[in-house]
């Protein structure tokens, strides 16, 4: 699909510095993108990136008055606006028609909605609910008496087991797998003996669960994600744990059971927290960081292998590379008093 800049500009609704009639046919970053293609610049760290550019038009900021070579098509916000263009630029989405595919299994006893698409050799078991306009992919699997609301997508491989609850409009990726036992042994006669995990977990609405995470079953009462949350790929949420609405959990995470994660929490990739820690809302988790104690709401950033505040964390990172210089002014010092 090609385009003017200037149908892109008023699409946009943005100021054209350029030619008009320039014709757009693709969309790509400003290091990749060639000629034909349009660009977007949001942030000045990147200045270098947008002087190299081999772009031919470029979303800029409302005040950017830097004279460049490719066209400039001035907006509000250049990341949506570049948004808004891929999509205009993008094959139309995959659809999947309503209706049951012959080779999957669907019990007599579970209750499909309507417009429901059941995809190649996927298994629904007695007592599942399926709700209206939702999709489940090949091979997944849709426990016993188990709900799914309406507009819910589960792509191919997705493991569902027994009551789990999940809302309207979740989307659940690629091998992800919900209500698998929870992590619970104890000590009995010098033997490791399995605790039972009768709960649930329960998957509040606009949820979003990425490829081959996991979570598990509640040992009683429910794992919770709450309303608006997203959670990467190969991310681990044990037993009984509560993640607040609209938190967002990036790749590699592991949270232990029964922690309580508050609402608009960020949390960066491989971060680990320990069993019974209460987050509190609006705290930004860095990259790596273990948190093994409580942190209040509104606590700002963390980041370190134990989590304490982002600038003493900094300050003893500094500390540590400085320690070279100092034992070398100590020896110094050494010598002199020696030698007296």
């Amino acid at each position: 699909m090609t385009f003017t800049l200037q149908e892109l500009a008023t699409l946009c609704r943005g100021e054209l510095h350029g030619d008009a009639n320039l014709l757009i046919t693709g969309a790509a970053p400003l290091p990749e993108a060639t000629h034909g293609d349009i660009s977007f610049f949001a942030n000045p760290k990147y200045m270098l990136q947008l002087r190299k550019t081999g772009a031919s038009a470029v979303f800029v900021p409302a005040d950017f008055a830097e004279a460049m070579e490719p066209a400039q098509v001035r907006v509000a916000n250049p990341t949506k606006a570049f948004e808004q263009v891929v999509l205009k630029l993008a094959p139309p989405p995959i659809r999947f028609a309503p209706g049951v595919h012959p080779s999957s299994f669907i019990s007599p006893d579970a209750t499909l909605g309507a417009r429901v698409s059941i995809q190649p050799k996927a298994v629904i078991e007695a007592g599942a609910t399926i709700g209206d306009d939702t999709l489940i992919g090949a091979n997944s699997y849709i426990g016993h008496e188990s709900t799914i609301g309406a507009g819910c997508v589960i792509y191919p491989h997705v493991t569902i087991r027994e009551r789990t609850r999940i809302g309207s409009r979740v989307i659940i990726h690629s091998g992800a797998v919900i209500a698998a036992d929870g992590f619970g042994f104890e000590v009995v006669e010098g033997r490791q003996q399995k605790v039972p995990q009768i709960g649930i977990v329960q998957i509040d609405d606009d949820v979003e669960i990425g490829a081959n995470t996991t979570i598990d079953r509640a040992r009683f009462g429910r794992t919770w994600i709450k309303e608006g949350a997203k959670i990467d790929n190969l991310v681990q949420v044990a037993h009984n744990v509560v993640i607040g609405k609209h938190s967002i959990i990036a790749a590699q995470t592991g949270i232990a059971g029964s922690s309580r994660i508050g609402d608009y929490v960020m949390m960066g990739g491989k971060v680990g927290v320990t069993g019974h820690v209460e987050i509190g809302d609006r705290n930004i988790i860095a990259a790596s960081t273990g948190v093994s104690k409580d942190l209040p709401a509104d606590g700002g950033t963390w980041w370190g292998t134990v989590a304490v505040p982002l600038r003493e964390a900094k300050q003893q990172l500094a500390w540590v590379h400085r320690l070279g210089q100092l034992f070398a002014r100590v020896r110094e010092i050494e010598k002199k008093l020696s030698s007296r």
